[in-house]
């Protein structure tokens, strides 16, 4: 058995070294909010070290006030038993021999309380952190549902979950990753149901993760996890639903909560994860259905129908006689091309001004889009009729799918296909096709076929993907994950 690794600065008996260490690399002096009070009780001296904002002060004040009507000889004996068991009446309270871990500790939230005369230093996690109130995601609304959302506070988030489980082998480990930043993580399972090879490969790859910081929370989680780096393919699905964390949890999915970010990370995740929405299974099955089958439409049609149009209007001779409608009837002054790249570019220019716009002036930036985009454009001939029209259907496919990193990614290689449509024609379009199906079906999230159950082929599961089948015959978990249950 290997011994325990000792602690490079640990804890001395003597006050003044504890405090000293603590004040240099605090940096007590430097920084207002870093705060050392020195206190007297029982006879010995002790001093709080605590970050300003971060601790209950109404906890704290009970505290200090309760060890104040401690006598002399109260901590002759056994001291640091007596202060953890009997004098400090609180429900999270630790300690350590290792002043580092202290320092660590007290910059994350908890109040260290470092006595004279006691090699240990007392952590009491009386923190709070600014938060606002779990409200419904704006990407992911409901019409019928709950209202509450994820929040940027990891322990609220994972409230939110456990109220929605209990299960007693639902499982929240606790990691931190970065050097600097110490971010808290929890890898959130079902350890009767998820994978357990699942999740040994997802604590590995967290832990094989190497940097200063995450500045950006989960999107830096899922960069180093997914490997991938010029693929604009999600390999791991956001939400902010609790409703949703729980559903994928019940199936064998394991989620990764970021302290700081209200979305947390659903792996592993396929093609069609992406686009599955709450609002599908709020319904009754047949009108979930249907509603699927919209969004599947809206979606390949934001994918596939600018190059598919652009190369009819280009080759008339592909179209019946009956369809010969469709084209262009001017082309107008600019190349069908260079006006589906305008307006591409366009379109990202307005979402852009969107984010960055304030609300109370989102309808003037609406109105102006409309009539700059819209009737100008087309009377000054920098686009036709058509070519605004068929954009309108699929920026609202795009709009239309559920999960905000895909439309992204089919938004690139929409531009693609049309690149290819626009350069070698039919033969072009139908190669660059097939290269990305066969990019699809190579890629994997965890070790999971990204395209399954298209591809390998399983035809239960490929029928639950394209219809909403109802709630009572979902009576077996996706075999692709491997769950230890798997019956529901």
């Amino acid at each position: 058995m290997g011994t325990e690794q000792q602690p490079k600065h640990p804890v001395s008996v003597k006050l003044e070294t504890n405090t000293s260490y603590l004040k240099e690399r605090l940096g007590v002096d430097k920084s207002f909010d870093v705060i050392q009070i020195d206190l007297k009780y029982a006879g010995r001296n002790m001093s709080m070290f605590l970050i300003d904002g971060f601790v209950k002060d109404d906890i704290l004040h009970l505290l200090m006030k309760f060890l104040a009507e401690l006598k002399e000889d109260s901590l002759k004996d056994k001291p640091l038993e007596k202060m953890l068991k009997t004098y400090i009446p609180y429900v999270e309270v630790d300690k350590t021999d290792d002043l580092d871990k202290v320092v660590d500790a007290v910059l994350a939230g908890p109040t260290a309380l470092v006595i004279d005369g006691i090699d240990q230093v007392i952590l009491i996690d009386a923190r709070t952190y600014p938060v606002r109130g779990p409200q419904e995601p704006d990407t992911e609304r409901v019409v019928r549902g709950s209202r509450d959302g994820y929040v940027e506070t990891i322990v609220f988030n994972t409230a939110l979950t456990r109220r929605r489980i209990r299960d007693r082998s639902l499982r929240m480990e606790y990691m931190q990753v970065g050097r600097r930043s110490k971010t808290d993580i929890v890898i959130c399972y079902i350890e009767d149901i998820a994978d357990p090879d699942h999740v040994r490969e997802v604590k590995k790859s967290i832990d094989k993760i190497d940097t200063d910081g995450l500045p950006m929370a989960e999107k830096t989680i899922e960069e180093f996890i997914s490997g991938r780096h010029w693929n604009p393919y999600p390999v791991v699905r956001y939400t902010e639903r609790p409703d949703t964390a729980a559903s994928h949890l019940y199936e064998g999915h394991v989620i990764i909560m970021v302290d700081g970010s209200p979305s947390v990370l659903i792996t592993p995740t396929t093609f069609w994860h992406h686009l599955q929405h709450a609002e599908e299974y709020r319904n009754k099955p047949v009108i979930g259905a249907y509603l699927r089958l919209v969004r599947f439409i809206a979606v390949w049609a934001s994918l596939f129908m600018l190059p598919i149009w652009y190369l009819f209007s280009t080759h008339p001779e592909l179209l019946p006689e009956r369809m010969s409608f469709i084209g262009p009837n001017e082309t107008g002054q600019i190349p069908l091309f260079l006006q589906f790249m305008f307006i591409e570019i366009g379109l990202d220019m307005l979402r852009m001004a969107a984010i960055h716009t304030p609300s109370s002036l989102a309808t003037a930036l609406g109105l102006v889009a409309a009539l700059l985009i819209g009737q100008v454009a087309v009377e000054v001939g920098l686009f036709t009729n058509e070519v605004v029209l068929y954009f309108a259907v699929v920026a609202i496919g795009t709009f239309a799918t559920p999960s905000y990193e895909l439309g992204l990614a089919n938004r690139i290689f929409r531009i693609i296909f049309l690149i290819a449509a626009a350069s070698f024609g039919v033969a072009g379009f139908v190669i660059a096709v097939t290269l990305w199906i066969v990019m699809i079906s190579r890629m994997k999230s965890f070790n999971v076929p990204y395209f399954w159950p298209f591809m390998p082929f399983s035809y239960r599961a490929f029928r639950s993907v394209l219809f909403r089948s109802p709630i009572p015959l979902k009576n077996r978990r996706p075999s692709v994950l491997h769950p230890e249950d798997p019956d529901r």
